[in-house]
C-alpha cells in the first residue's frame, strides 16, 4: 500500500501563490510565509482575516499547524521582538506552538477571482472589471522551438503553469513550421541525431503570452517538458496592458436601485449592523465600484469609470467631502465587513487546490472573528 503523501508548509505556500501570485502585491506589502519552517509538516490549516492571538488560539484548539490570514502579521520591520506588544505576543505564541503564519493581502485583493471579485458578486454586480487602471508591461511573449510531434505535451505543460491566457480565452498560442539546425559537442546527448554531427530537422516555432508573475514557473515547466537537452527559447517583454487584475472592481446592478435601497442590500449582504452613506438617498444607482478594506484612494478611478456609487471602508472626512462635491455616492460599510467574506471564499479555493494536488490538507475557516468596532444603541 502506497504511503500517504505528506504536505509541508512549502506546499501550502505553493497553493497560496498559485491562487494569488505574490508578484501582484503592492511594493509596500508583505505577503507569503511570515513565520515558520517551510519544511515543517502540515495537515490542518486555519484561514482567518487577522492573525491575532484569537486566531493562534483557535489554531491550537483545532490542531492546526498553520494560519493563513489576509492582513499580514509582520507588516513593518521589527526593531525588537518581545512579548511587550501584540505582535510580539502573537509571534511568541505561534513559534512556541509550531504554528506557521502565512498571508495573502494585496495580491488577493488584485488577482482575478480574488477578494474584490467576491465582494462584487456578494453585492450583485455583473460584468465586472478591475477599477484600477490596467497594468502596463505585465506580459512576456514566450517563443520556443520544438520538434514536430512534441508540441502538444510542451503546450500542455506551459498552459498548466499559467501561460496562454488572453482575456476570456485560454490556451492561446501560434505556431509556424521551419527547419532547425544544430551540432552537438562530442559529449552531448542530442534527442535527434548523433553527437558531433550536423543535423537539420523539422521544428515548430511556438509563441504564447505569459503574465510576468508566472514567468519563472512557466519557464521551469517548459524546460522540464521539452525533449531537447538544450532548449532554444526567447522571452520578449511586451507593452500590453493587463486587464484582468487590479484593485477594486466596477460593475452594474441587474436593476437600478435607489441609494437607500442599495445601501440596505449592502448592509444585509455583508451582515453589518451599520454603515455610513454619502449622497441623496433617493438617487438612482446602477453602476457600482467596490473595494474591500480601505478603498477611498480609488475614488478618482471610480469617477473616471463613471460609477454612481463606491462601496468600501475606512472613508475619511475629506474623501467624503470630495465624493459629495463630485456627485459620487459613497457607502462606507467598514473595513471588517468588506473583507471578512474572504475567509470562507479562500477556504473553499484552498480546499479545491489541495484536492487537485492530492495534498492531505484539511482547510478550516475561522468563524468567531469580530469587528473591533461596535454600534452603541
Amino acid at each position: 500500500m502506497a504511503k500517504p503523501k505528506i504536505a509541508r508548509i512549502n506546499d501550502l505556500l505553493g497553493l497560496l501563490n498559485g491562487l494569488c501570485p505574490p508578484g501582484l502585491a503592492e511594493d509596500w506589502d508583505n505577503v507569503g510565509l511570515q513565520v515558520g519552517d517551510p519544511n515543517a509538516e502540515v495537515s490542518r490549516v486555519l484561514v482567518c482575516l487577522d492573525a491575532e492571538q484569537a486566531a493562534i488560539a483557535a489554531a491550537e484548539e483545532a490542531g492546526a499547524q498553520a494560519v493563513v490570514s489576509h492582513h499580514p502579521l509582520l507588516h513593518r520591520p521589527l526593531k525588537r521582538l518581545t512579548p511587550a506588544d501584540e505582535t510580539g505576543r502573537v509571534l511568541f505564541r505561534a513559534i512556541r506552538n509550531g504554528i506557521a503564519v502565512l498571508s495573502a493581502h494585496t495580491n488577493l485583493d488584485r488577482v482575478a477571482d480574488g477578494l474584490n471579485d467576491w465582494l462584487a458578486a456578494r453585492l450583485g454586480l455583473k460584468s465586472c472589471q478591475p477599477l484600477e487602471r490596467p497594468q502596463d508591461g505585465a506580459f512576456y511573449k514566450l517563443v520556443v522551438f520544438v520538434p514536430v510531434g512534441h508540441e502538444t505535451e510542451l503546450l500542455d505543460a506551459i498552459f498548466a503553469a499559467g501561460a496562454g491566457q488572453i482575456g476570456n480565452y485560454d490556451r492561446c498560442s501560434f505556431r509556424t513550421v521551419g527547419t532547425g539546425s544544430f551540432r552537438g559537442a562530442s559529449d552531448s546527448k542530442p534527442f535527434i541525431g548523433a553527437a558531433g554531427e550536423y543535423e537539420e530537422t523539422e521544428e515548430l516555432r511556438l509563441e504564447t503570452v505569459v503574465p510576468a508573475d508566472r514567468l519563472q514557473k512557466v519557464v521551469a515547466r517548459m524546460l522540464k517538458a521539452h525533449p531537447y537537452e538544450e532548449v532554444a527559447y526567447d522571452l520578449l517583454p511586451l507593452a500590453n496592458s493587463r486587464q484582468d487584475v487590479g484593485l477594486g472592481r466596477i460593475g452594474v446592478l441587474a436593476e437600478p436601485l435607489s441609494l437607500q435601497a442599495f445601501a440596505e442590500q449592502v448592509r444585509q449582504q455583508l451582515k453589518t449592523p451599520t454603515l455610513r452613506m454619502v449622497g441623496d438617498p433617493q438617487r438612482e444607482i446602477r453602476k457600482v465600484a467596490v473595494c474591500g478594506g480601505s478603498g477611498a484612494s480609488l475614488l478618482p478611478d471610480a469617477l473616471r469609470q463613471g460609477a454612481d456609487c463606491l462601496v468600501t471602508g475606512d472613508v475619511k472626512y475629506h474623501d467624503a467631502q470630495r465624493a459629495r462635491a463630485e456627485g459620487l455616492a459613497l457607502i462606507d460599510a467598514g473595513h471588517f465587513a468588506t473583507e471578512q467574506l474572504m475567509v470562507a471564499e479562500l477556504t473553499s479555493r484552498l480546499r479545491l487546490a489541495a484536492d487537485k494536488r492530492q495534498l492531505p490538507l484539511e482547510i478550516i475557516e475561522m468563524t468567531a472573528e469580530q469587528d473591533p468596532f461596535f454600534t452603541l444603541c
